[in-house]
């Protein structure tokens, strides 16, 4: 016989950097015990965390990860959806665990949030450490206003132009503009930042945000331009601010 009773939906943060477990309140290990399944961003990287989380919360006793029922985010297409939903019909409690950071931000597990919005299930936020939200403190930007757009185009016209368009809406609308790129591209971005950006243009570059090599500075276009800069292959943010 079905549960008539729906499950609930946690959404569990994940470490940064996989030296930083400390960054986790220990109450994220408690909710976990309350899921019995596990929709993961990586189910390899997943299961490595959630025992990384219990050596560091709960030294002698072992979460036995077989225990649970696992399934794919990937992109949250129809087929997991499906599976979620019918997860939580069945009364269970899920828990959404993000590569790094918090679900549903920068994240695909966003997509089955959505569906338990649409199914009017309980959903549990917990707290955890947002590379987004941790450089936006530390940059001394504007806190105020401010927009994440996640990835820059590839293409090296199409980049310029991107750039270009955030620092005119920054200075227009006051805004701090925050994006990404793939670690192996930094130096490069930097390098178009530097040539394409006003000279006044503030530039913050978040590296390693938890980790031991964790740096963190705000200086103007002109100021970086005398710089020599190494981020490669190193996880970083970067925030732009040609505001008032």
């Amino acid at each position: 016989m079905q549960n008539l009773t729906k499950g609930k939906a946690y959404l569990i943060p994940c470490f940064i950097d996989e030296q930083s477990v400390h960054t986790l309140p220990a109450y994220i290990t408690s909710a976990v015990k309350e899921c019995r399944v596990f929709f993961a961003e990586n189910e390899r990287t997943a299961r490595r965390f959630l025992k990384q989380l219990w050596k560091y919360h709960l030294p002698g006793e072992e979460i036995v990860i077989d225990n649970y029922e696992w399934f794919t985010i990937h992109k949250a297409e129809p087929e997991v959806r499906s599976i979620f939903r019918q997860k939580i019909k069945e009364g269970k409690n899920i828990a959404i665990i993000s590569e790094a950071g918090c679900p549903g931000i920068a994240d695909p597990g966003q997509l089955l949030v959505g569906v338990a919005q649409e199914m009017n299930v309980d959903i549990k936020p917990l707290v955890g450490p947002s590379s987004i939200l941790l450089a936006l403190m530390a940059s001394g930007m504007n806190g105020q206003q401010f927009q994440f757009v996640g990835y820059l185009p590839i293409d090296t016209e199409a980049r310029i132009k991107a750039i270009k368009d955030l620092e005119a809406e920054s200075k227009k609308k006051n805004c701090t503009q925050i994006f990404i790129e793939t670690p192996y591209r930094n130096n490069q971005l930097i390098e178009v930042l530097s040539k394409t950006c006003n000279p006044s243009t503030q530039l913050c570059i978040a590296v390693n945000i938890t980790g031991e090599k964790e740096w963190i500075k705000t200086k103007t276009i002109a100021e970086w331009r005398k710089e020599k800069i190494d981020t490669h292959k190193r996880p970083a943010i970067f925030l732009l601010y040609s505001g008032t």
